[in-house]
């Protein structure tokens, strides 16, 4: 017998794409929040440098007075931009996630944590393959300089 493991989102994920096919992932073990949004842009910031473009959707943590006047303080390190109220096709984080959630059909993890080890697995797994996170910005159809 199957059963839920959460009547909530278990695992949130959030991903950075690069047009040279680099991905960055981090991964959270309920809803985003403000906060984690937040110590998300620091741990980008760390990792790949400045300016970031950051370009969203339409969720609330991001939207957030807290998310708002961190990024408006931090002006010379995060530019934002916000997708179309509802345009996955536009976004090649998508993909990267729908390409996880496929992976992740058949899985059958016996608790919140084993489910956000197989995430994690699949994004590392995908990580090593930039052809392929490439082809979600030609697949959005987006002009980015530098893209191969």
């Amino acid at each position: 017998m199957l059963r839920r493991v959460s009547q909530r989102r278990a695992v949130s994920s959030v991903v950075v794409v690069t047009p040279d096919g680099r991905l960055y992932a981090r991964h959270f073990r309920a809803s985003l929040s403000s906060d984690a949004v937040i110590s998300t842009l620091r741990y980008f910031h760390r990792r790949i440098g400045t300016p970031l473009l950051v370009v969203w959707d339409w969720l609330n943590a991001r939207r957030s007075q807290a998310t708002s006047a961190f990024v408006a303080s931090h002006a010379q390190d995060y530019a934002v931009a916000y997708l179309p109220a509802y345009a996955p096709e536009l976004n090649p984080e998508e993909q990267c996630n729908a390409l996880v959630k496929r992976a992740l059909e058949n899985a059958l993890p016996q608790s919140v944590a084993d489910l956000h080890r197989l995430a994690r697995r699949e994004f590392v797994r995908l990580q090593s393959q930039p052809e392929m996170i490439t082809s979600f910005f030609h697949h959005a159809v987006l002009s980015v300089t530098g893209l191969p």
